[in-house]
Formats: C-alpha cells, sequence, structure tokens
C-alpha cells in the first residue's frame, strides 16, 4: 500500500505531538505544516521535514487526510472546508464548539463519505482498553484530572479543555447518557472556568463524579471505577490498572491487569490511518464526539445556574 498522504492544519503544542508522531510513522507522508503564523508554521515544517503553508484551502488535492489542531472556534469552518474537499479528517478534542457546528461536521462527513474521527486521546489509552475487557456493570465512577497552570487552551473552560477526556471515557463505559447533570465551577487565572466538578447520574443508578482543574500544583491523571464486587483504579499516565476484588472463596484479592503500554497518541493515529485506509468508522467518531460535547456543555450551563445561587446569596450580604 502507497503512504497515506496527510497534513497537519495548526502548529502550536498539539498540531507539533500530532507532525512528530506522524513524521515517525512509517504508514503516512507528511506533507505540510500549515499555520496563519507563516513563522511557526515554517518552523515546525523545518523540524519535521515537510512544506510550510499558511492557508489550508491550498491541501485540496495534495492530501488524503488531515489532522485539524487550530482552535476550537474555527474546528467546524476548517473541518468542513477539507471534508467539502474530499479529505478524511481528525478533528482535535472538543469536536466543535457548539452543537451546531458538531452537526455540521458530521453531516458533511456522511455527505462526502469522508472519515471524521475526533481527538478524544484517552480512548486510545492501554490502560483503559484493559479495563474495558473486564467491564461488567458499572455504578461509580470517581475522577480527578488536575493540571499545573499553562497559558494554552486559554479559549475554552477547564470542561472542554480537560473534562471532556473524561466524560468521553465514563460515556463510552456506560454506553448511555446521563439524565441528570450537577456542577461548580470557578475561574482562577483565566477568564474562564480553571476548577470544576460534575456529578453525571445515568438511568441505570450509576454515578459519575468528575474533578477537573488547570490551576493545580501537582499533575494528576486518575479514574476510579466501582462495579459489583471489584474496584478498579486507572492511573491514565502510568497505564497501569489495580483490580480489587471480594469473592467468598479468597475474600479480598489484590491484582493488576497487564497493560501494553504505549503513546496513546500514536495508537490514535495509527487507528486513524486504519480508516482512512480500510474505510471503517473511528471509535470516536463524530457522534460519539458530540454526546461529549453535549455533556460537556450541560455542565457549564449547571455551573453558570450554580454560580448564580452564589451571586443571589452573596448579595444578601450587601
Amino acid at each position: 500500500m502507497s503512504r497515506i498522504r496527510i497534513a497537519v492544519v495548526g502548529a502550536g503544542v498539539f498540531g507539533r505531538h500530532h507532525l512528530r508522531v506522524l513524521g515517525q510513522s512509517p504508514r503516512a507522508e507528511l506533507v505540510a505544516a500549515v499555520d496563519i503564523d507563516r513563522g511557526r508554521a515554517e518552523s515546525a515544517a523545518k523540524e519535521f521535514g515537510c512544506e510550510a503553508m499558511t492557508d489550508w484551502r491550498a491541501l485540496a488535492g495534495r492530501v488524503d487526510a488531515a489532522v485539524v489542531a487550530v482552535p476550537t472556534t474555527a474546528h467546524a469552518e476548517v473541518g468542513c472546508g477539507l471534508l467539502e474537499a474530499g479529505v478524511d479528517v481528525l478533528v482535535e478534542k472538543p469536536i466543535a464548539a457548539d452543537l451546531d457546528s458538531a452537526d455540521r461536521l458530521i453531516e458533511t462527513a456522511r455527505a462526502r463519505g469522508r472519515i471524521l474521527q475526533a481527538g478524544h486521546l484517552e480512548s486510545f489509552n492501554p490502560a483503559v482498553a484493559a479495563v474495558r475487557e473486564i467491564l461488567r456493570l458499572p455504578l461509580f465512577f470517581e475522577i480527578h484530572r488536575l493540571s499545573v497552570f499553562t497559558p494554552r487552551s486559554l479559549d475554552v473552560d477547564v470542561v472542554l479543555d480537560l473534562m471532556i477526556h473524561d466524560i468521553d471515557i465514563v460515556l463510552s463505559l456506560a454506553r448511555q447518557m446521563p439524565e441528570e447533570i450537577r456542577a461548580a465551577g470557578i475561574s482562577i487565572l483565566s477568564g474562564k472556568v480553571d476548577i470544576a466538578n460534575a456529578r453525571l447520574a445515568f438511568p441505570n443508578g450509576c454515578i459519575a463524579n468528575l474533578t477537573a482543574s488547570r490551576v493545580s500544583t501537582e499533575r494528576v491523571r486518575k479514574l476510579r471505577l466501582f462495579q459489583p464486587h471489584e474496584y478498579i483504579s486507572v492511573d491514565y499516565g502510568r497505564q497501569d490498572v489495580t483490580v480489587i476484588r471480594v469473592t467468598p472463596e479468597k475474600g479480598i484479592a489484590f491484582g493488576r491487569l497487564e497493560v501494553k503500554r504505549d503513546e496513546p497518541l500514536r495508537l490514535e493515529l495509527e487507528a486513524f490511518l486504519d480508516c482512512v485506509e480500510k474505510r471503517t468508522a473511528p471509535l470516536v467518531g463524530g457522534e460519539e464526539a458530540r454526546r461529549a460535547l453535549e455533556v460537556a456543555l450541560g455542565v457549564l450551563v449547571k455551573i453558570e445556574e450554580h454560580a448564580e445561587i452564589v451571586r443571589r446569596s452573596l448579595s444578601t450580604l450587601g
């Protein structure tokens, strides 16, 4: 098979990671690094051995696929434009800034017969893949995703920046949408929500409690899952899974799942190349990404409702 011609649109922090991994893949022919900032495009192109471009529209006819790693507000414009030009697209998370834009991407991909994959990285984490193998009936999730502050991704709240990773994982493991959302959050160092907590209640009684912060003093990526007679602890970063089981014969038993460690971004991009080559549906396609976005936006609505309650309470103090 000939190599898949691919470009990366957006040569910022995330874009450069995509360029690095694609440049190392024997299946991909890295055609271009595209960025409206010519200096950034040229710097990335020089580092990763491809052409520098400033206009993504010039990719039409030159590539089979593209990664869209531009600011979230531009995902729909760039993604739809590339799909219309016959290019398969992997768009970074969140899939779009709003549900209408997500629907535009999904419909354009469907109408043009193109692959649309969303960059929900943790879905390709080997530790998550190991958990899927033993999943039965999850009834409670406790998830923490904490990061130190950086000036990147300040165009979106921490819910769309970080928590959406875990929302995607919870939805895929719970296999249903929540029927109730409660949430609270505050701004600390940016003009948007920097710390958030959400509680998702599902129709079958499952509860997910998620906390995300981008102003922490440490980096934490942990998921804890409870199902009947079993507690599962996942460290996303270390890619390890601890399982504690309660059985009548042995009492409490401790163990670790076998996890074949690998870079999630490499696995994500290889899966995308598979979809492009074989014309198969992505693990996280447009519909899955839209559901995660719908819940994330619901969390933001509940955060604002809670903030209004707090404002009214404070006003009573004068």
